[in-house]
């Protein structure tokens, strides 16, 4: 795990680096710690890589310390030894909570403590395979005067965070908090010093997390992981589909299902509607789960391709779950579950529409469309409006019926 660690940050001679051909620099196959937590390891991009600073990120309560002590424990149990720094708990707090999750294990270290000099020596002595620090706002050096948690002192800590893993090839998962804005509590230079940067999302409220990778050097940015969170901690969720549509009521106006794809992943998602007659001057427009804008883009071109009169009209769009989809492939979808809710109408049999929707009314092909009507085919829906161009080359699953569509102006003709 290297030599001695040294309190500073380690400087580079002149002569120490020169440049060299990028065709012969050499590198041997890396090999990926996995936590033991599929989903975990999915944000991850395939598991842990040696001398990676991962920092996790999330609203206060969402689950971050939870998902640290349970990959901790994973890895305990898998001979690698896990050293948890909690500047935030006692050791006895953490025993508490690792009670309640059932995490105990002999691999698993614990220790209280702040001070980055004591951090840096310990890992020096317990030389341990991955170290949790949790969290980095708590950690501070004696050496500069401003508070703990200040931006100062949370840029000096991951400073030397970053250096001790690039020197030991030591792992660490750095815990931040988040402001009431949703970035991590600090200056954005933070996530630009970090290999990885993984954000926990959901509502407290809510039963599911979802852990997304928004910076990775080491894999996708687009893949995610879905939990559950129960009274004895995150439980993954294999099928992610099932988990979002089990109360989807098949024949009701103003709701249809869309795949939308997070990363390698499709995901079915039930989108809802509401049209009703505003009695305002000025219509609301409340959307949730989707770009507010191109809901309006939608809006003006069903009235002007379809000839809806919806200027009057209050229009409410939600994904249910509390699920964000930023792709246009779920243009079809909203404009479906407006055109219900506005007529009445629910859209019939067990369909999935599938399809970006451009300014002069065409349905425009979508990418990776075969895994979507396979998890739609998966999920027992029996017929699927796509883009035409997308049929190219597509065998339709089973007994599933595949629908072509070339104007937005054939969704009502099929549907109502």
């Amino acid at each position: 795990m290297g030599g001695a660690l040294s309190s500073k940050r380690p400087s580079t001679s002149h002569s120490a680096s020169r440049p060299v051909p990028i065709d012969s620099v050499e590198i041997g196959r890396v090999r990926r710690l996995t936590t033991g937590i599929q989903e975990f390891d999915r944000a991850l991009g395939g598991g842990l890589v040696p001398g990676s600073l991962v920092l996790i990120g999330g609203d206060p309560g969402i689950g971050k310390s939870t998902l640290m002590l349970q990959a901790s424990h994973r890895l305990a149990s898998c001979d690698h030894k896990v050293l948890y720094i909690s500047g935030e708990e006692s050791i006895q707090q953490i025993k508490l909570r690792s009670s309640r999750l059932g995490t105990g294990s002999q691999g698993l270290w614990v220790v209280s403590e702040t001070d980055l000099e004591s951090i840096r020596h310990m890992a020096e002595q317990i030389r341990p395979d991955v170290m949790v620090v949790d969290s980095v706002q708590t950690i501070f050096t004696p050496e500069l005067t401003s508070a703990p948690g200040s931006v100062t002192q949370v840029r000096e800590a991951t400073m030397h965070l970053m250096f001790l893993a690039k020197q030991t090839g030591i792992p660490i998962f750095l815990v931040g908090h988040v402001t009431k804005e949703g970035a991590i509590a600090g200056p954005k230079l933070l996530e630009h010093m970090v290999d990885t940067v993984l954000y926990f999302e959901g509502g407290q409220n809510n039963l599911f997390r979802i852990l997304r990778a928004v910076k990775n050097r080491f894999g996708s940015t687009n893949e995610i992981g879905v939990f559950e969170m129960k009274d004895h901690g995150l439980c993954e969720v294999a099928n992610p589909s099932a988990f979002f549509l089990p109360e989807h009521p098949c024949f009701a106006p103003g709701s249809v299902v869309t795949a939308s794809l997070e990363g390698s992943r499709p995901i079915l998602l039930e989108i809802q509607g509401l049209v009703t007659r505003s009695s305002l001057g000025t219509p609301r427009r409340t959307v949730l789960g989707v770009d507010y804008n191109r809901v309006s883009l939608l809006v003006a071109i069903m009235e002007k391709k379809l000839g809806l009169q919806l200027m009057n009209e209050d229009i409410f769009v939600n994904v249910a779950g509390g699920v964000k989809v930023d792709e246009p492939a779920a243009d079809l979808g909203i404009v479906s579950v407006i055109a219900s809710s506005f007529f009445d109408n629910p859209v019939k049999g067990r369909t999935v529409l599938l399809g970006e929707i451009g300014l002069t009314g065409e349905v425009r092909a979508i990418s990776q469309v075969e895994p979507r009507v396979l998890e739609a085919a998966k999920m027992g829906f029996e017929r699927c409006l796509l883009p035409k161009d997308n049929l190219k080359n597509l065998k339709a699953p089973g007994s599933m019926e595949l629908i072509g569509l070339r104007r937005v102006s054939e969704v009502v003709d099929l549907l109502f």
